[in-house]
């Protein structure tokens, strides 16, 4: 169950990092982002209680990750994608050191066929004998 200071942080700006820090509320984004849910339908394929399951709704729902809206007794959920841009927005400013690796990686690998299909290749294998 989350504390009151968990729950403090789900709801400050740093909250949706906290949110989607846990394999389980991502996991449930992920369900979310088919489109909305029931809160048994999201709970059907984790091994925990549904009410553990509601405390991670909860804290998806403090962070703003999610919207929840009653249906007599039910309770559905529906992502809130635009409140993931933060960490897009993030995660982007390091987007160009994967391009540069990527692209040191590809050269790399285009290096290493070529020499193997050279070396493969009988007749310079016969010039290089002579």
């Amino acid at each position: 169950m989350a504390t009151a200071i968990q729950r403090r942080a789900a709801r400050s700006g740093e909250g949706v990092y906290y949110a989607i820090g846990d394999p389980t509320r991502r996991r449930l984004l992920d369900a979310l982002g088919r489109g909305p849910r029931h809160v048994n339908d999201l709970a059907r394929p984790f091994a925990m209680s549904r009410p553990a399951i509601s405390q991670h709704l909860r804290i998806l729902r403090d962070a703003g990750l999610v919207s929840m809206r009653r249906a007599g007794r039910e309770r559905h959920y529906r992502l809130r994608a635009a409140r993931l841009r933060q960490v897009y927005d993030w995660v982007a400013h390091y987007e160009k050191f994967w391009t540069r690796g990527l692209k040191a990686l590809g050269d790399y690998l285009d290096r290493q066929t070529a020499q193997e299909s050279v070396s493969k290749n009988p007749k310079v294998n016969e010039r290089r004998k002579r």
